[in-house]
């Protein structure tokens, strides 16, 4: 299975080690094509290697690749909202996961989206368990 792990980049950084604790209980299922978002090294300012033209054409050229979109999206981040909207154009299976947060709430135009599946969490035990739940329905 390819999965597409999307998360936050330029919307802030904070939740990386949560990205990286996914993005490896993720490769129990499959290849991550977007493990580099789980990367401590990966910055707010994105990647410096590679123009913003480079980076859309390879990341939606691995979305169209991909098996499943899982997106971690307790973050806000237009990024990650574009690459939703693309993976429901092309028929993409979609899981959003949510971490449970008292002051905020998830999206409208991510929870109410018939054709993405979420999941809320409180802490990354759960998750997993949810993940491989989901995964291997």
């Amino acid at each position: 299975m390819k999965i597409y792990f999307a998360a936050s980049i330029r919307g802030g950084r904070k939740d990386s080690g949560v990205y990286s604790d996914i993005i490896n209980h993720l490769k129990e299922f499959g290849e991550v094509l977007t493990e580099h978002i789980g990367y401590e090294s990966l910055t707010a300012t994105g990647e410096d290697a590679m123009n913003d033209i480079q980076i859309h054409d390879r990341d939606m050229e691995w979305l169209i690749k991909s098996d499943i979109v899982i997106a971690e999206v307790t973050n806000p981040s237009l990024g990650v909202g574009y690459e939703l909207g693309r993976a429901i154009a092309y028929n993409k299976k979609i899981l959003c996961l949510y971490r449970q947060q008292s002051e905020k709430k998830l999206s409208a135009m991510i929870s109410g989206a018939q054709e993405i599946d979420c999941i809320k969490y409180s802490n990354i035990e759960e998750l997993k368990k949810k993940i491989s739940d989901y995964i291997k329905k």
